[in-house]
C-alpha cells in the first residue's frame, strides 16, 4: 500500500475549518427548528415532500435525497405521521413501494417554519459572505457534489 498523502497545512486548515463551519451551522439551525418542535431532519423532509408533485415521495427516493438509510428513514417518518406532518400510502404500481405524503399540518407547519429557518441560514452563513464568495462556493462545492453522487 502506497504512502498516504497527508494534508499540507493549508490543506488541513481548510478541511476542519469546512467541518467545523459545517457541524456549528447544522447545530444552530437544528436549535433553532426545535422551537417549532421540528429536527433539522424532519424539516428536511418536508422540504423535499413540499418541493415535490402532489407533496409525496416514494420512501426509497426520499432516503437518497435526505442521504438517510431506509430504515433510519422509516422512523423517522413514523414520529412525523405521530406528529401529524406525513402519512404513508401504498404505492398502487408497486405492492412493495410506499410514498410519504404531506399532509396539511405539514403543509401548514413548512409555510410557517420556512421564514424563519430562511432568516437564519441568512444570518449565520449567507449574509457573512460576498455574492462572490458565495458563487465561489457554489463552484467550490458543485464537482464534490458530482464526484460523491456517481456523475
Amino acid at each position: 500500500m502506497a504512502d498516504p498523502r497527508w494534508l499540507s497545512p493549508a490543506e488541513q486548515r481548510a478541511w476542519r475549518a469546512h467541518l467545523a463551519a459545517h457541524r456549528l451551522l447544522t447545530h444552530r439551525l437544528d436549535r433553532e427548528l426545535q422551537e417549532y418542535g421540528l429536527s433539522f431532519n424532519d424539516y428536511e423532509i418536508l422540504v423535499n415532500l413540499s418541493e415535490s408533485q402532489e407533496r409525496r415521495m416514494r420512501m426509497s427516493d426520499l432516503a437518497d435525497a435526505t442521504i438517510q438509510s431506509r430504515s433510519r428513514l422509516s422512523h423517522q417518518i413514523s414520529r412525523m405521521e405521530n406528529a401529524g406532518l406525513v402519512t404513508r400510502e401504498n404505492c398502487e404500481d408497486d405492492r412493495r413501494g410506499t410514498f410519504a405524503v404531506l399532509t396539511g399540518k405539514g403543509w401548514d407547519t413548512i409555510q410557517r417554519v420556512a421564514p424563519d429557518h430562511v432568516a437564519g441560514v441568512r444570518r449565520h452563513f449567507i449574509d457573512l459572505l460576498t455574492p462572490g464568495q458565495v458563487a465561489e462556493l457554489e463552484g467550490i462545492y458543485t464537482p464534490v457534489i458530482a464526484k460523491l453522487q456517481g456523475k
